[in-house]
């Protein structure tokens, strides 16, 4: 397909270099590139056209939903993005089972200003502008992912063009195999232009944060964690930690908390025990909107750079991993450390029941480093040595939280059996890989 064949099929916009708005079309949140052609597609044929002329000229493809991907997947160098920010419609499709279909370039923050009026809300994320199908695609922890699981626990359809630039829902009826696929395996099969997803009636949660003094950390980690076992699923909760923006070694330990409904007392039963934990110097734990607990994502400044790395720890190894990184997080140069409790819903499905391949982990953390290049590069050499120590206690990788695309990150991500089944769906859906910018699933 020629460019004048895609003027002539295309909708939307066709943005080129030179173009006004090229400089703000061309780069995800975190990465700057230079594609050949920004698309932005007002309807699905749009999104068709947009996949076949990408096809049939060869270029590199990359699709963006909010662009907050670490590895830079939303955009490209001469290549074609499509750029699916005004497939963003949210419609509540059915009352009765609180069935609400999302356009696949919404963001989390559209989501809950459309489903608040109706007193719904979905287990998502925690942050309003990433988007929802890149999110949902790996994953998605949120503030509610102990009570309702991921956001792909959520997902009860979805409409994909393919590489050939077909369109076909996914479902548990139909294409079955590609549904068990989208859930967990990312972007790899094809473009979702709309998900189904079952929302559940909301309440105000009980949201905020408890801080403890950075010398109590070790002791205050342990405790959350053994807490977070034993604790309601309503109660999902967030340690965090060496915030190079506070203080870093000494910037307090920070317990974030959402306990799921509006019964103080209850709320009270769940968190109290963290309270008790150390010494507390901040606590503005209270009733707020659901809504409210999703923020407002950073946009670093040019030359700002950011490399995150997550991993699992089951429970036998929590107390090293925690011990680890307590230890790491009070000397100088530690990375920003946040370290999520998981289990709850998540691990009540069974293990091959979708892509996502993570189900009996606890906790999940993260470490993040920020700052111009010189920066970064200085901090690689803790960085690594720290993961090297973490290496023997920790598996896996949440793909959300990764900044890099190596073929170790993919086959941390994906098991082998995983990976095996997934490539198996790769080959029937896109033979040519067509979609591998993303944690790339080759066809077997």
């Amino acid at each position: 397909m020629s460019s004048e064949t895609l003027r002539r099929d295309f909708g939307g916009d066709i943005i080129e270099p030179g173009a006004a708005e090229y400089a703000s079309a061309s780069r995800s949140i975190l990465v700057t590139g230079s594609p050949a052609f920004v698309l932005r597609p007002e309807s699905v044929a749009d999104v068709r056209a947009g996949v076949r002329f990408a096809a049939e000229t060869g270029l590199v493809l990359s699709v963006r939903g909010g662009g907050h991907g670490f590895p830079g997947f939303g955009t490209n160098d001469d290549g074609v993005v499509i750029d699916l920010g005004r497939l963003a419609n949210v419609e509540v499709i059915d009352k009765e089972r609180h069935l609400v279909r999302i356009g696949g370039g919404a963001t989390w923050g559209q989501v809950v200003a459309a489903l608040t009026p109706h007193g719904l809300a979905i287990s998502s994320g925690d942050t309003k502008g990433v988007g929802v199908g890149g999110l949902t695609l790996t994953g998605g922890i949120g503030w509610k992912v102990r009570k309702y699981g991921l956001a792909l626990d959520n997902l009860v359809a979805a409409e994909i063009v393919t590489a050939d630039g077909e369109v076909v829902r996914a479902s548990a009826e139909d294409n079955p195999e590609l549904f068990w696929a989208i859930r967990g395996g990312g972007g790899n099969f094809g473009i979702v232009t709309a998900f189904e997803f079952t929302a559940h009636p909301t309440t105000d949660v009980f949201y905020g944060k408890i801080a403890f003094p950075a010398s109590e950390a070790a002791t205050v980690l342990q405790g959350w964690a053994d807490h977070m076992r034993t604790a309601p699923q309503d109660l999902t909760s967030i340690a965090s930690f060496a915030n190079p923006f506070a203080g870093g070694p000494e910037a307090p330990i920070e317990i974030h908390v959402a306990f799921d409904g509006d019964d103080a007392e209850r709320a009270a039963q769940a968190i109290d025990p963290i309270r008790r934990l150390g010494t507390v110097i901040a606590d503005d734990v209270a009733p707020t909107p659901y809504g409210d607990t999703l923020v407002d994502g950073l946009t670093p400044p040019p030359g700002v750079q950011l490399v995150t790395r997550s991993a699992f720890a089951d429970r036998e190894s929590v107390p090293e991993v925690l011990r680890i990184l307590a230890e790491t997080g009070a000397s100088a140069g530690s990375p920003f450390i946040a370290v999520r409790s998981v289990g709850g819903a998540v691990s009540r499905v069974p293990d091959d029941a979708t892509a996502y391949a993570h189900r009996r982990a606890e906790l999940m953390f993260v470490t993040t480093v920020a700052g111009p290049t010189p920066v970064v590069e200085a901090a690689r050499p803790a960085l690594a040595a720290l993961w090297e120590r973490l290496g023997p206690h920790v598996s896996g990788a949440y793909a959300n939280f990764l900044a890099s695309a190596t073929e170790e990150d993919v086959a941390a991500i994906y098991p082998t059996r995983t990976y095996e089944r997934l490539g198996a769906v790769k080959r029937r859906y896109d033979p040519g890989n067509l979609f591998a910018r993303n944690h790339n699933i080759r066809p077997q």
